[in-house]
């Protein structure tokens, strides 16, 4: 019989990939190659995090993931 999916152990494998990515070091690259990596690490550090901070729910075997974008309540954007 297969396990249950954990969508909280997922969220948490989320929640450690964007620590990783935040935390990673950065190779020996320059000039164009860097930034690029820069900008890719900013990338993956923002879609683990908007995925590790969801709230997620399987319904039936439909995985739910509902995340609030809105700034948090005092911000002005």
């Amino acid at each position: 019989m297969a396990e249950a999916f954990d969508v909280d152990a997922m969220l948490e494998r989320f929640r450690e990939r964007a620590k990783a990515v935040k935390n990673r070091n950065l190779p020996p690259v320059a000039g164009p190659e860097r930034t690029k990596f820069i900008e890719q690490a900013q990338l993956d550090f923002q879609d683990f995090a908007i995925i590790g901070d969801a709230e997620g729910r399987l319904d039936e075997g439909v995985l739910t993931l509902r995340v609030d974008l809105r700034p948090p309540a005092g911000d002005s954007q």
